[in-house]
């Protein structure tokens, strides 16, 4: 078998706020003098336990606090890429959320230059692109995302795209259709979590109302079959996160993952890591999983690969180089 983490890829729903490591977290609270509600080391890693989306959101907001300044902003980037590539990425079209930190003070000129110099020192360092997506959080009001969306507007922030993540239950995605006609009118592209926690209705609405181009998670359309035949005759891809989907009760085990059937009914599925430092692996590591589980051929592997470069927003110049690599790790 080949070494996975040698397999060029993409990876397409990655928090850039979820690559903070437990001692990246307790480092730049030191240094920006930030009070945590941690005793140390081990009681910020026995917080990791969770039992379901909310509970991940809580220690998830509660560290973002640590990230204060433009530097710090950079080094999330810079840290992140430099595992990521590691593990064979040489894309990224990486999530990052502007709300929660307008909300607590930070200014939105000092996230968007800190994440820009961080892309530029990666790029320049490891040769793995980064494109940004801003996320929206579903559990604010629009009016507060199509705020946003203006602000970002305004900055001339360079993002590619947006998204919509955090608390899937009652937040659905009809709720922020304005924003998302917005952004086409920007000519932005769409992305939006969808049938993660929430079903498979949660799915067909943000195609129908949103008309997103990917589908991140999406695992909840294994129980619509006429869905599921949808997305393999559109072509519409899957972005999914086999670890985080464990780590976060949406499957009991990764043996019950539904992405075989995905795969075997013709869908577009990609395998991403989402909160890397939170559920226990980055994307190679997710491939790794995989394999092992259901004891997938290289070329199985590789198909996988391909639908990430496939998937991606990238120009078809750097889809068709990106293909040759994989085609040149499967021949070697």
């Amino acid at each position: 078998m080949r070494d996975l983490s040698t397999l060029p890829k993409v990876e397409l729903h990655l928090h850039l706020e979820g690559t903070l490591e437990p001692e990246t977290v307790l480092e730049l609270a030191r240094r920006n003098k930030v009070e945590l509600p941690y005793a140390d080391l081990e009681d910020l890693r026995g917080r990791y336990e969770f039992t379901d989306l909310q509970s991940f959101l809580d220690l998830i907001y509660a560290n973002l606090t640590v990230l204060q300044t433009e530097e710090d902003f950079s080094d999330l980037v810079t840290a992140y890429v430099a595992r990521a590539a590691a593990g064979g990425v040489r894309h990224v079209e990486a999530f990052f959320d502007p709300q929660p930190h307008v909300a607590r003070g930070i200014p939105l000129q000092r996230v968007l230059d800190g994440l820009a110099s961080g892309i530029a020192s990666a790029e320049r360092d490891h040769g793995t692109t980064v494109e940004l997506i801003a996320c929206f959080h579903r559990d604010r009001s629009e009016e507060e995302a199509l705020a946003m969306l203006a602000a970002l507007e305004e900055a001339g922030a360079p993002i590619i795209g947006i998204g919509l993540d955090s608390a899937e239950v009652g937040n659905p995605p009809a709720k922020f259709q304005r924003v998302y006609a917005r952004a086409g009118e920007l000519g932005l592209h769409r992305v939006a979590h969808a049938g993660e926690e929430g079903g498979a209705a949660s799915v067909t609405e943000a195609l129908d109302l949103l008309h997103i181009e990917r589908v991140d998670h999406g695992i909840q359309a294994i129980d619509d079959p006429a869905l599921m035949d949808r997305l393999a005759r559109a072509g519409t891809p899957l972005t999914m996160c086999p670890l985080s989907n464990v780590r976060l009760r949406c499957v009991d085990t990764l043996a019950d993952h539904p992405l075989p059937a995905f795969l075997e009914a013709g869908v577009l599925v990609t395998v991403n890591s989402d909160d890397p430092a939170y559920f226990g692996g980055y994307a190679d590591t997710n491939y790794e999983a995989l394999r092992a589980t259901f004891g997938f051929s290289d070329e199985v592997m590789a198909r996988l690969a391909r639908n990430s470069v496939t998937a991606s927003f990238l120009p078809e110049g750097r889809k068709t180089e990106l293909l040759s690599e994989i085609d040149a790790w499967i021949a070697t």
